[in-house]
């Protein structure tokens, strides 16, 4: 299966996957607000890492249709990708909620009533009948409840556009409001090593109570969030790499991995050796006492 499966598998739903999966915003070239990660990469070369992450059992990818530059679009190479794929299933994870316009401006979040187009627009980009997971991204203070706009997704799933159900951007009250209306299947949130909110307010807990995966972005970048991270200043996760002749941010996703079994990694990259390094990070056991120390206040 390759390096990704090292780290185990988890369930999304009745799609089993290897619990690193890969992050496509980064072949776009910029980040969702406009952080540049260099210039566009090539068509041929974006798939050719894509086809690189199966390879190396990459088998579920996050994406969206607002995941875009001037020059490229990451549902676009996505779905080249996977039109000249011949090997294992992958299952394609997308999220809708927040758009931007062609021109590239945002709006903070569609009305229930929009979301349809905006499913319907990842799979025009994608080139498929259907989703295999859909993540409803809360954005917005003001957006408290999740009932109506999820419920407008399960009709979407009744309708066979959509095969299961997340959230992203979400506190324990919009798991309960979501799963009284239907399944949900995993919570994406911002979460790593310097940013832990999910400890705080339980969600992470309650993922793992209620079997849901629960799939951390930024993990690696941490407040850099979209732009590609600097050099390691944690002194923390520099002593850790040492030990094991390990990058750090292969020392950040372990400690991801280590909060949970059923907790996943979706790290982006547009270079083929960083690929190879996030897929091996899956194989790095931490010690007790590594993940003591990294647990400790940074000094």
């Amino acid at each position: 299966m390759g390096d990704a499966a090292t780290a185990g598998t988890w369930r999304l739903g009745d799609l089993e996957v290897n619990r690193i999966g890969y992050g496509a915003m980064r072949l776009t070239g910029n980040g969702m607000h406009g952080n540049s990660d260099g210039p566009p990469i090539d068509r041929a070369a974006a798939v050719r890492l894509l086809h690189a992450a199966f390879e190396q059992g990459v088998d579920h990818v996050d994406t969206a249709s607002f995941y875009f530059s001037p020059l490229r679009s990451a549902n676009e190479l996505l779905g080249r990708a996977l039109a000249g794929w011949r090997g294992h299933r992958v299952a394609v994870v997308t999220k809708v909620g927040p758009g931007r316009t062609p021109d590239g401006e945002w709006y903070t979040m569609a009305r229930p009533e929009q979301l349809r187009a905006q499913v319907e627009e990842n799979l025009r980009q994608l080139g498929t009948d259907h989703l295999d997971v859909v993540n409803l991204r809360r954005n917005g203070p003001d957006v408290e409840s999740v009932a109506e706009h999820f419920g407008a997704l399960a009709e979407l799933q009744r309708a066979g556009l959509v095969r299961h159900l997340g959230l992203s951007n979400a506190r324990p009250e919009h798991v309960h409001q979501a799963r009284a209306i239907a399944p949900v299947v995993c919570v994406q949130n911002s979460y790593g090593l310097d940013r832990r909110p999910a400890d705080a307010n339980g969600l992470l807990e309650l993922c793992r109570e209620l079997g849901i995966a629960f799939v951390p972005f930024f993990a690696i970048s941490g407040t850099a969030r979209e732009a590609a991270p600097g050099a390691e200043r944690d002194a923390r996760v520099l002593a850790v790499a040492a030990e094991h002749d390990a990058t750090p941010a292969q020392v950040r996703l372990a400690w991801t991995l280590h909060r949970g079994p059923h907790v996943l990694a979706i790290p982006g990259t547009r270079n083929p050796e960083h690929l190879r390094q996030n897929l091996a990070a899956g194989a790095l056991r931490l010690t007790p006492a590594q993940l003591a120390l990294l647990d400790a206040p940074a000094e």
